[in-house]
């Protein structure tokens, strides 16, 4: 459940646990691709009298690529932790992990943070391994499997 009513927080903190599909609205745009449901585990406290909110939580996934220099697809395991404030003070706005709740709040939905942060955390180039060799900028082999046969450019003098 990630949508918590803040009723339920006068008997303390709540989890916040989830699965959101791949093809859920709240990760659609984003950019990149998922190769499978986000799993969501996190927990929400707060007092409702106050209507300031902590959620603490934890993101996990996997998210495909292209290897930036052999362009080898790539499956990249995702687990991030999160940390949000969910509040409607107006002053708290330009807070980087702030979410701006609307009047009258009844209810946190945390789906928003984990989107947030499911973009920042995803590898921004993927990597197939550390010593991947790349492309040949002459014929475009994949120099992983071996050298290309193409002449060795002559050294600059």
């Amino acid at each position: 459940m990630l949508q918590v009513d803040i009723r339920e927080l006068r008997r303390g903190p709540v989890a916040t646990d989830g699965v959101l599909p791949v093809e859920a609205p709240a990760l659609q745009g984003l950019g990149i691709e998922l190769a499978g449901a986000v799993l969501v585990s996190g927990t929400l406290h707060g007092a409702p009298e106050r209507m300031t909110f902590h959620w603490s939580g934890r993101i996990q996934t996997q998210v495909r690529g292209l290897c930036r220099r052999c362009l080898a697809e790539v499956v990249s395991d995702l687990d991030s932790s999160v940390a949000a404030v969910f509040t409607p003070d107006p002053d708290l706005a330009d807070d980087p992990g702030a979410y701006l709740l609307t009047d009258p709040v009844t209810v946190v939905e945390v789906t928003p943070a984990v989107r947030e942060e499911l973009l920042l955390a995803a590898p921004a180039f993927a990597l197939c391994r550390e010593d991947c060799a790349g492309l040949c900028p002459r014929c475009g082999a994949d120099l992983n499997a071996g050298p290309c046969g193409c002449a060795a450019s002559p050294e600059p003098s």
